[in-house]
């Protein structure tokens, strides 16, 4: 294929998502402050997808989407579908992932959040 083809000759340029999976890998606390932000888009029934794929982007930072899958208890295709930009994870599932990832999920008052 032509954009293989391209890829090919590009031998060391990495992908802003590679870039933004290993920057999440080796940066804890970004990752942390990465996923809230992102969490808090949940609120917005029409910027869900960022979420999702935030939770995602993590998963692959923090042992892949095989491993968070099987850690999670479902199976990988799921874990996919789930964090899909059109994905509709149960609580379960959300709640699952976020703990296979070494996070877990808060509440803060709405009041008090900036918008």
């Amino acid at each position: 294929m032509e954009g293989e083809a391209i890829v090919s000759e590009l031998k060391g340029v990495v992908s802003h998502h590679q870039m933004e999976v290993a920057e999440l890998r080796a940066d804890r606390e970004l990752a942390v402050e990465y996923l809230r932000a992102a969490m808090e888009s949940l609120d917005n029934p029409d910027d869900r997808a960022g979420a999702l794929l935030a939770l995602r982007t993590v998963a692959e930072a923090y042992g892949g989407l095989g491993a968070v899958a099987a850690e999670a208890g479902i199976s990988r295709e799921a874990l996919y579908r789930a964090l899909s930009p059109k994905g509709n994870p149960t609580l379960k599932t959300l709640l699952a992932v976020i703990k296979a990832v070494g996070m877990r999920l808060s509440v803060s008052d709405a009041h008090t959040c900036a918008t």
